[in-house]
């Protein structure tokens, strides 16, 4: 089935108690994992390239210094290929921008194939931040594009997304940012974290979510709320990174009891990046290991050889530029590289799926209303959104 907004995956979210995983992906074996994991567990499917993932999937190794032209490219590469393995899945689908910083960023996404949308204006002033997420507002909306804003700050490193402190989020100033923007989704700052490094025994601060959620009730508004930084970082996977020569230290993720107990407080999109990072990173230098011979191959040598400079890196990205015709396109052209396509594709299958049955979105694809593009727009339009 064509690929699907975000708004009607959070509003079955909402309506039936449960929270749809949002997973970061920046290859496209790695969507195409994804979305077949979401298959096997009849679960709707939430994909998410961020902005500067967009670059990487545009050829740009250096994705930090990624243009809008590297961007539209990635857009459009990704864009692609979700469509295509949307089109021939029986679950619905979204591809959604994790952290736009602009609107030509936003734009490039569109035109890339995204159904969803995330401005991030969080370290803006709050008026600057309404300002821009409503300017995002009114052209995806327009287009039938659902959007999420972000209002608070979280502390960690994703990709070119940065604090070393949290800000939280204010619940009154969440309603009237809610109100004047129109937005669809709304990430929060309630104790989570971007990067592996989130410290141990994380507690969140549920009180937020509850406030807002009770504040928006009151006022009669609907919007979806947002937990970002929400990787797990189970400690087995570190420890056999490590074992495995790598050399990663001080990786704590949101302990699952905190995520799940989230859920009735109002969370409905929980978003996960690093536990993905960390499964795929696992399972290639597992594949070198056992596999000493990949390190001579002419195909993805030099891919093994990126992983051993690296001990301490757990992003994918970092190996795989040498095989990019496949990271871009999904080319597999010989053994060596569907070799590492499987240990990629295994990972994310590993990681995406415990999640899926974490949060409760199991056999809900059902639930989700089939709204395209066109008929949201149309109903965007006619609500005054």
């Amino acid at each position: 089935m064509p690929l699907i907004p975000l708004k009607p995956v959070l509003d079955a979210a909402r309506a039936h108690g449960y929270a749809q995983g949002a997973f970061n992906v920046n290859a496209v074996c790695q969507a195409k994992a994804a979305i077949e994991v979401h298959e096997m567990f009849r679960s709707p499917a939430i994909l998410q390239g961020a902005d500067l993932a967009n670059a990487f999937m545009g050829g740009r190794a250096d994705f930090a210094n990624g243009t809008i032209e590297d961007k539209i490219r990635g857009a459009a590469n990704i864009g692609a290929a979700v469509r295509r393995f949307a089109e021939a899945s029986p679950v619905p689908v979204v591809l959604h921008l994790d952290h736009g910083h602009d609107l030509k960023s936003v734009i490039a996404a569109i035109d890339g194939g995204y159904t969803s949308v995330m401005i991030d204006g969080s370290a803006l002033p709050f008026e600057e931040n309404k300002e821009l997420t409503r300017e995002v507002v009114r052209y995806a909306h327009a287009r039938g594009v659902s959007v999420e804003g972000e209002l608070g700050v979280l502390a960690g490193v994703e990709d070119d997304v940065s604090s070393l402190t949290s800000t939280y989020t204010d619940p009154l100033a969440a309603v009237e940012f809610i109100r004047d923007t129109k937005v669809d989704a709304l990430a929060i700052s309630y104790g989570t974290m971007h990067g592996p490094a989130k410290g141990k025994d994380v507690k969140l601060r549920r009180e937020i979510p509850t406030a807002i959620r009770e504040c928006l009730l009151h006022a009669g508004i609907e919007c979806a709320l947002v937990s970002h930084g929400s990787s797990t970082v189970p400690a087995h996977l570190v420890e056999e990174i490590n074992r495995l020569g790598g050399s990663v230290a001080g990786a704590h993720g949101i302990p699952v009891a905190e995520l799940t107990a989230a859920i009735p407080a109002g969370i409905s999109k929980i978003n996960v990046d690093t536990d993905i990072r960390l499964a795929v990173t696992r399972n290639l230098r597992e594949l070198f290991r056992s596999r000493p011979e990949l390190m001579r191959s002419a195909s993805v040598g030099a891919v093994g050889e990126l992983i051993e400079q690296q001990p301490a890196q757990v992003d994918p990205r970092a190996f795989l530029p040498p095989i990019y015709p496949t990271v871009m396109r999904g080319e597999v052209p010989d053994e060596d590289v569907a070799a590492v396509v499987a240990a990629i594709e295994a990972g994310v299958k590993e990681a995406v799926g415990s999640l899926v049955v974490t949060f409760g979105s199991v056999g809900r694809a059902p639930l989700v209303e089939r709204a395209g593009l066109a008929e949201m727009a149309e109903r965007y339009e006619a609500a005054g959104l």
